[in-house]
């Protein structure tokens, strides 16, 4: 199992131009590694459709790769994300699923079925063209790389450890600079990364 801080370290060490899109417990911890005009924090009661925001993304701009850092109970509120990513070709999406079994920020609330659901036999059952399963720190280390260059659709399971973070507002007392604006600020800033010349 890895901590947050063992799945997003090295993902930041090897990110170079692709746009990342957090979720829930991983909005402040990646705010830490990151300062780019392309993260975006999908932190705005809109739980569950982190996923969907990063494919309208991928798909916009396919010659850019998306990645999403999702929760495993947002992914199990939207898992027709995962057959709709793969009937659109997206070879540019990239799905992480940091499994740690309960909705963090909220509460701690477990996630319903935790421990049984496969997220990665249903995305191998959707159609992802590669599929991982992470329950370690060295071997997230060895493959992120992979993960990163692959035409995808890619999903990857990660077993994560709890964390202790709270729920999540937009302030400048937040330390992610992706928070210190509104989300409608936010998105100007993400579009106007993206459509000026790719870096």
């Amino acid at each position: 199992m890895l901590t947050t801080a063992q799945l997003l370290q090295p993902l930041a060490e090897r990110r170079t131009d692709e746009v990342v899109v957090t979720t829930m417990s991983t909005v402040r911890p990646w705010g830490y590694l990151s300062d780019s005009d392309l993260d975006f924090a999908s932190a705005d009661s809109a739980m569950g459709h982190a996923a969907d925001l990063a494919l309208g993304l991928a798909l916009a701009r396919p010659e850019r790769r998306v990645i999403c850092i999702n929760g495993d109970g947002s992914m199990l509120m939207c898992l027709g994300t995962l057959a709709t990513a793969v009937e659109a070709g997206a070879h540019n999406y990239v799905l992480v699923v940091c499994d740690n079994g309960e909705y963090e920020i909220t509460g701690h609330q477990p996630v319903a079925a935790a421990g049984r659901i496969d997220y990665a036999a249903m995305a191998e059952a959707a159609g992802f063209r590669n599929v991982f399963q992470v329950d370690e720190p060295r071997q997230w280390a060895e493959i992120v790389g992979q993960v990163l260059e692959l035409p995808g659709p890619t999903f990857v399971h990660v077993l994560v450890e709890a964390g202790q973070e709270g729920p999540i507002g937009r302030s400048a007392r937040e330390p992610a600079r992706y928070l210190h604006h509104s989300l409608a600020d936010w998105s100007r800033i993400l579009r106007a990364a993206l459509t000026g010349p790719k870096a």
